[in-house]
């Protein structure tokens, strides 16, 4: 069983930079493949980015590409998203969420564990 824990979040402006941290339970963490997703207001759970397991590979979102970056570091049980030129339409609740399949995917379901999930909210 792995518990996520989801933190980092809050409220910036348009244009400012967040990072989220993703803190797990658990010895295996590196074996595990960790993405992010986020909801937005009246809107469906939608995958953001994901580090497959010892960083060897990350995918993103094409609204992700070039202003998001995933990252892990696995003596800390953490991953991380930094997320910089943020825009009123980032705002949603992001969630992390681990695989034990190791590989970076979009699928949702291939996730087993998932956080709480952590508001991050951008004023225009």
């Amino acid at each position: 069983q792995v518990q996520l824990v989801e933190s980092g979040g809050g409220l910036v402006q348009a244009g400012g930079s967040l990072r989220l941290s993703c803190a797990a339970s658990g010895r295996t963490f590196s074996r595990y493949a960790m993405g992010w997703f986020r909801q937005a207001p009246g809107k469906e759970r939608e995958f953001v980015g994901a580090i497959g397991w010892s960083g060897g590979s990350t995918y993103y979102a094409d609204s992700a590409k070039g202003r998001f970056t995933i990252s892990r570091d696995d003596a800390k049980n953490t991953v991380y998203i930094e997320m910089n030129s943020l825009k009123p339409e980032d705002t949603a609740v992001y969630y992390c969420a681990a695989s034990n399949g190791g590989y970076v995917s979009l699928i949702q379901g291939r996730y087993d564990y998932w956080g709480q999930g952590t508001q991050v909210t951008v004023s225009s």
